[in-house]
Order: structure tokens, then C-alpha cells, then sequence
């Protein structure tokens, strides 16, 4: 055998290897149901037509390795539409690597354009990946007999993963890319690019890819909102917000939010009571902790206790971080009673709900109490945080509890891997 390649031999090593482990699977029968299916074996002689129906069932990734070394051992690797399928699971199972390696060996002179968006779509949901980025650049140096043309899916994918780099750079080059091909005006691509240049707080440039697009949808709209709030310019968010033809609760969500970063609480109170009156939309979980939040800055309880009901009334069920936000809340408005009765309906607390417990407790000159909640989260095996341990050793500090809070102190790196700081 001659080869063209030292990394030939490799790849077979590797693709031998990987055939060895796949077959351990092969003596398993633990497929889902086959309409139709003889009382045969599940694992002999399934036909291509056959293994395509269980991938379209998206099985669970130790199934789909199965399936997988069916497609291998008998000879399959070479149907396109089988690799295909397999990419699909694999990415559905949030199996990149695998999903890569199928990709860099599909059975076909090029990879064609709804496959290329596949990956480039899977790796532009890592955050700091440039992977999207350098498959993109490859799928555009392919030669001519190879070219695969990017669509306007391509390009909404690779400039969402522009928003996760350091720099606004590649965004724009791909912008210009953009317009080049005649996609400037399409609702998928301009809303990432209103996103990508929110990120780098380049509303304006937002601002006038919006105005260039011809179709604009509920997205475009939040997104250029989030953009102004996102760069403290409340005024204008405000104006853009008031005439969205529609609304739904993320755009709410992102007013309420954006009132609550710039410290303006009244107002977000007040859109949070505006939301409430709105038949067509209800408040989201990132409302309620925002409204809660704007509550526990204000002390005003009245509000908080309003809110709290209405989780109850309306079946909201409540999260850790709507948990954590009451419990903050009661908390700051002098009702550490009602805090603790939050907290200790909690059947399985985490570290959010244990910090702000025990913080609540501080403030409160509760340090026993708050070193008997930070004894019980370390029984419950969860980890303390910066937050925490600021938290215990200033109840430690009000309540005269020295000892006790230089214990703590000196274990803080050691054992939770803090580090001390000025605070």
C-alpha cells in the first residue's frame, strides 16, 4: 500500500481504533422500538434505510454510538446521508468533537452549504471560539471544482460568533461581506448584526443596519433596545420601546432590566406595573428577579409583597434565582423573618440561595444565625463564593464572633479556593 500522506496512516490508526471501541457496543440491544421489525437481532445486518429511521428518533448518545458502529462495521461510512444524520445526533447530543471528526471525513467531494452551517452554527455557541470563524475562512478557500457558496444561515452564524471575540473586527469584515453578497436587508443576518454591534457598543452602527432592513420582527426591535440600554442610554431606549409594533416579555424584560443597572428603580417599578396590565404578555422569570431587585434597593416592601403573591397566585414556579431574589429582598426591607421563611422552603438550597441568606442575616446582626446557615451549606456539600465568605465573616465581625470569623478567613483559600481581598 503507498501512501500520499504521512497523516494517512494516522488517520487509519485512528479510524481503527475508534471501529474497536464501537464494537463493545455492537453486543448491546438496547435500541428503541423498529415499526415493522422482525424478531432478528438488533444488531445484524440493519440496513442503511433502516439505521436512517432510528437516527431521525434522535436517540441518546449511547445509542447513537451504537448506531454509529453499525454504520462503520457494515460499511455505510461512504452513504452521504447517513454521515449526515449522524452529524445531526451528534450535535443534538452536544457531541462537537464527534461531530467534527464526521465532518472532516464526509463521504463526498465537499461538504455541502446546509452542512457547512451546521458547524459553523454549533461552534458559534462557544463562547471566545474562533472555530466558526476558521471554518468559514475554509469553506471559502475551497477550489472551484469544490466551491461551496455561504447563504444568508452562514452568515447569521459566523457573525453571532463575531460577537464572542475580543474585537469588533471580524464583525465588520463580515458585514462587508454581507452587503457584497446581497444580504444586507435579510431579518436573520441584520438581527446578528444588530446583536454583534451591541456587544461592541457600536449602537450606531445598530442603529443604521435596523434602518436598512426591510423586514423587521419583534427580535430587531428588542435587540436595538437592548443595545441602548445595554450602553446606560435610557432615554433612547425608552423612545425605540414605545414604538415597537409588538411586544413580548424579553423586550420588558430588557426595559426592567436596563432600568435596574442604571439604578433607576422607580421607573423600572413602574414598566414592571405597565408589563402587569398587559393582557398579551407575562412577566418572565428575569422580570420577577428585576422587579424584586428594584424592591430590595428601595425597601419597598408593599411592592415585594405584591410580587411574591403574585408568583404564588399565578403557579410561577419558584426558581433559585427568584428564590434568592426574595429572600434578598425580604431581607433588605427589614423582614428577615419572612426571608428565612423563603429560604427554608427551599427543599434543595444552592449557593445563591445559602449566600443570600446568610448576607441577609448580617446585615441584620445576625451572625450566629448566619454561621449556623454557612455550617449547614457546608454540610450540603455546596461550595461557598467570594460573595459567601464576605458575607459570614461580616456577620462574624457585628456580632463579636472573632474567633469564629478568623477560622474562616485563614481557610478561605485553602479550603474553598478564595482569595482574600481588601473587602
Amino acid at each position: 500500500i503507498s501512501w500520499s500522506k504521512p497523516t494517512d496512516l494516522v488517520a487509519l490508526l485512528k479510524h481503527f481504533n475508534f471501529v474497536r471501541t464501537c464494537h463493545s457496543f455492537c453486543s448491546s440491544t438496547t435500541f428503541p422500538a423498529i415499526p415493522h421489525s422482525t424478531n432478528q437481532d438488533p444488531f445484524v445486518h440493519r440496513s442503511a434505510k433502516t439505521l436512517s429511521c432510528l437516527l431521525k428518533q434522535r436517540p441518546p448518545i449511547s445509542q447513537l454510538k451504537q448506531i454509529h458502529a453499525q454504520v462503520v462495521t457494515q460499511a455505510f461510512s461512504s452513504h452521504a446521508s447517513l454521515t449526515l444524520s449522524l452529524i445531526h445526533c451528534y450535535l443534538s447530543a452536544k457531541t462537537l468533537t464527534s461531530a467534527r471528526t464526521l465532518f472532516d471525513h464526509y463521504p463526498s467531494p465537499s461538504q455541502p452549504t446546509r452542512l457547512w452551517n451546521l458547524m459553523i452554527r454549533a461552534y458559534s455557541k462557544l463562547q471566545n471560539s474562533q472555530e466558526s470563524i476558521n471554518l468559514f475562512h475554509q469553506m471559502l478557500a475551497l477550489d472551484h471544482l469544490m466551491m461551496v457558496v455561504p447563504d444568508k444561515y452562514t452568515f447569521t452564524f459566523v457573525i453571532t460568533s463575531c460577537s464572542h471575540q475580543i474585537s469588533v473586527v471580524y464583525g465588520q469584515m463580515f458585514h462587508g461581506m454581507v452587503i457584497k453578497n446581497g444580504f444586507e436587508s435579510n431579518l436573520f443576518v441584520g438581527n446578528s448584526l444588530i446583536t454583534m454591534y451591541s456587544v461592541f457598543a457600536r449602537i450606531e452602527d445598530a442603529h443604521k443596519v435596523f434602518n436598512q432592513m426591510s423586514d423587521r420582527d419583534v427580535f430587531s426591535w428588542t435587540s436595538l433596545v437592548r443595545g441602548y440600554a445595554k450602553n446606560e442610554d435610557m432615554g433612547r431606549a425608552c423612545e425605540i420601546f414605545d414604538t415597537m409594533p409588538l411586544r413580548n416579555d424579553v423586550s420588558w424584560a430588557v426595559m426592567i432590566s436596563g432600568f435596574v443597572g442604571c439604578r433607576r428603580y422607580i421607573e423600572a417599578l413602574r414598566y414592571f406595573k405597565d408589563m402587569s396590565c398587559d393582557d398579551k404578555v407575562k412577566p418572565n422569570e428575569a422580570v420577577l428577579v428585576c422587579a424584586l431587585s428594584a424592591c430590595a434597593h428601595l425597601g419597598a416592601l408593599d411592592q415585594g409583597n405584591w410580587i411574591h403573591a403574585y408568583i404564588d397566585k399565578n403557579g410561577i414556579t419558584q426558581s433559585s434565582n427568584i428564590s434568592t431574589a426574595l429572600i434578598d429582598m425580604y431581607a433588605k426591607c427589614g423582614k428577615i423573618d419572612y426571608a428565612s421563611r423563603v429560604f427554608n422552603g427551599i427543599s434543595k438550597p444552592d449557593v445563591h440561595n445559602f449566600t443570600s441568606m446568610i448576607s441577609g442575616l448580617s446585615i441584620h446582626g445576625l451572625g450566629k444565625d448566619a454561621l449556623c446557615v454557612f455550617h449547614q451549606m457546608l454540610a450540603e456539600n455546596a461550595k461557598p463564593n467570594e460573595v459567601t465568605i464576605l458575607g459570614v465573616l461580616n456577620g462574624c465581625s457585628h456580632s463579636g464572633l472573632v474567633e469564629e470569623g478568623s477560622s474562616i478567613f485563614y481557610r478561605m483559600e485553602s479550603s474553598w479556593g478564595v482569595l482574600p481581598k481588601i473587602e
